[in-house]
């Protein structure tokens, strides 16, 4: 399990464009927000995608970078509806969610299943992470992850 202080793992992984994404890439440059959210649109997705775009300028040196497990097909589509101004990397292998632990056993309607638990990680230019919110609520995050990058 993950705590903040703990060096982000790093992973190569591909976004929208089918482009490699390496964490490590941004050290040194800027912070990043890695947020991982289950499923392209879907509503509290949808939301937390939009909240990140209507907030987006505040978001000095910072890369924000969405994860799930969806398609760069599906993200391409998602993107375009929504006009997101930053990157979605497509989790497909699970490598990325498993690294940072939000690959877990969820439940609905009394069925469980496993799936990605709505989490977000506030990483500063060294590489560490900062900030952890785990089983994220959508409502307010985006407030939480700006005082965050702030404290940095």
């Amino acid at each position: 399990m993950l705590k903040e202080g703990n060096k982000a793992p790093d992973f190569t992984a591909i976004d929208q464009n089918e482009e490699k994404v390496k964490l490590s890439s941004f050290k040194g440059k800027k912070n990043v927000v890695l947020y991982f959210y289950p499923k392209d649109m879907t509503p509290g997705c949808t939301t937390e995608a939009c909240d990140f775009k209507d907030n987006h300028k505040k978001f000095k040196d910072t890369v924000i970078l969405g994860v799930s497990l969806d398609s760069p097909e599906r993200h391409q589509k998602f993107i375009a509806k929504h006009e997101l101004p930053f990157d979605l990397i497509s989790d497909a292998d699970q490598k990325v969610v498993n690294k940072y632990g939000v690959w877990q056993e969820k439940s609905m309607y009394g069925k469980k299943f496993m799936g990605i638990v709505r989490s977000t990680f506030v990483i500063d230019k060294k590489g560490v992470i900062r900030k952890i919110f785990p089983k994220v609520k959508v409502k307010g995050h985006i407030e939480e992850v700006l005082q965050a990058l702030k404290e940095l």
